[in-house]
């Protein structure tokens, strides 16, 4: 569920792949106080690598709000603009979790050129992300920056060793509690919120323990503000929905959903043909870049040929080669685990036990749910078992409330398997002061890869 993903690298491992085989103070109390003492601040002011109209700062926060766990964070902070901006001070917020911020300052400024020319932009690389990034080796290289690629049970639990009670302290709250310093170091009373992705969760975090704070937010790619779905039910009961319109689209005279139902049942790839259509809804949703041929694929496979669609999900389900700095895998882990919702409970929950639970819910699942894809999908794809063995760790702290009171533009591209429409939809329907833009055609983070995506966000900003 990132902003900007490992489309560079899953393209070129596919490829190859293939080759080989064919204003006032807030009512609601922050979820963790802000650091103690003077005010924070932003030290080492100095312009940002490449871009010297930037200037990047560093922001310091206790690694334990509580103080019982000794020891800082230092977060690296960007601004372009001034402080006297007319429409104040936008933060935005990428995604992951495991996303730096900073990285993509330029990036937001090609999006959104209007909205910037009467807005400060603030970016962070939120605790964990970054320069100071939770590096976890063994992890990253087995599943880099994807959420549906299992990793070993190891590599899990050697990152969690590595991290010992740090593990506790990467929680969205912390963040939340983090964003709140970084307000107040830069001294202004409110600001508006624009988060992809996870960003969406981080900022309606952050605005429902601080609705005072927050002028407007913008909520692209929506995870839910109670958590992710764990188990990708409606991103893989979806996924019928995105093969059949790409069909239609494209003129193919076969059921793209129905040859995906045979393939997955006869081969047993389901988490790798789901992470493919997952990497696809992001760099090519409407399944049409010829490169792929991804309908062609599962229909050639349904019928025998299996030799394109093996090599598509080998190659996009390949170890990725992002450094933690660019994406951490570590703090994906951290961050996940203690912000789910599982079937077993929070993330205090002891091991032993977990997996006859999450078992119990999958075979809960109606079979039509989920279909092309079969309910056992839901337990082995990577979000599930990354936090399986993950040990017993302080959950995070829910904020004290449950409606966002600020008007909200909501986001969502019909094509997205990462964050489905659904949950955009969902949102929607409590939020009451929300607009919501559905973008045909479109898949996941669309102010970046959607015009119309970021178009919509510029018109909301400066209304």
């Amino acid at each position: 569920m990132i902003f900007l993903t490992r489309a560079g690298t899953a393209v070129a491992a596919a490829l190859t792949a293939i080759a080989c085989v064919g204003a006032a103070p807030g009512a609601a109390p922050a979820p963790y106080p802000s650091a103690p003492g003077a005010r924070p601040a932003l030290t080492d002011p100095r312009p940002c690598p490449g871009q010297t109209d930037v200037t990047c700062a560093d922001l310091t926060v206790p690694l334990d709000r509580t103080g019982a766990v000794p020891g800082t964070l230092k977060l690296r902070t960007a601004v372009f603009g001034t402080a006297d901006a007319p429409r104040g001070t936008l933060l935005f917020l990428t995604g992951g979790p495991g996303q730096p911020g900073v990285p993509y300052v330029q990036r937001i400024r090609e999006r959104l050129p209007e909205a910037l020319a009467q807005y400060r932009l603030v970016m962070i690389d939120q605790r964990g992300t970054g320069d100071a990034a939770v590096d976890c080796p063994e992890l990253q290289r087995e599943v880099g920056s994807s959420d549906t690629v299992a990793p070993t049970p190891g590599a899990v639990t050697a990152c969690a060793e590595h991290l010992g009670v740090k593990r506790n302290f990467y929680t969205t709250a912390d963040t939340v509690a983090d964003l709140e310093d970084l307000r107040r170091a830069l001294g202004v009373g409110s600001w508006t919120l624009d988060g992809v992705s996870y960003g969406t969760f981080t900022a309606g975090q952050y605005a429902l323990n601080h609705p005072h704070r927050v002028r407007k937010l913008v909520l692209d790619s929506v995870v839910p503000l109670d958590g992710a779905g764990v188990l990708y039910e409606d991103s893989l009961g979806h996924s019928a929905q995105v093969l059949r319109t790409a069909c239609r689209e494209q003129g193919c005279r076969f059921d793209p959903a129905r040859d995906l139902a045979t393939v997955v049942r006869r081969d047993g790839n389901g988490v790798g043909v789901f992470n493919l259509l997952v990497i696809a809804s992001i760099i090519d949703p409407k399944l049409d870049n010829p490169r792929f041929g991804i309908l062609g694929a599962i229909h050639a496979s349904a019928s025998g040929d299996r030799a394109r669609l093996d090599g598509l999900v080998a190659g996009f389900s390949a170890p990725s080669d992002e450094p933690p700095a660019e994406f951490s895998s570590g703090l994906h882990a951290a961050t996940l685990c203690a912000d789910s919702r599982w079937p077993w409970g929070d993330a205090a929950v002891p091991v032993e036990g977990r997996e006859r639970t999450l078992n119990r819910a999958v075979r809960r699942i109606r079979p039509a749910t989920v279909w092309p894809f079969e309910r056992e999908t839901t337990g082995a794809q990577g979000i599930p078992q990354t936090c399986l063995p993950w040990p017993a760790s302080r959950p995070n702290q829910a904020a004290p409330g449950h409606t966002l009171t600020m008007p909200v533009l909501i986001l969502a591209g019909d094509r997205d398997l990462s964050t489905p429409v659904r949950w955009a939809r969902d949102l929607a329907a409590v939020t009451p002061r929300a607009e919501l833009v559905v973008l045909a055609g479109a898949g996941h983070s669309t102010q970046s890869r959607s015009d119309g995506g970021a178009r919509a966000a510029e018109k909301f900003l400066l209304r």
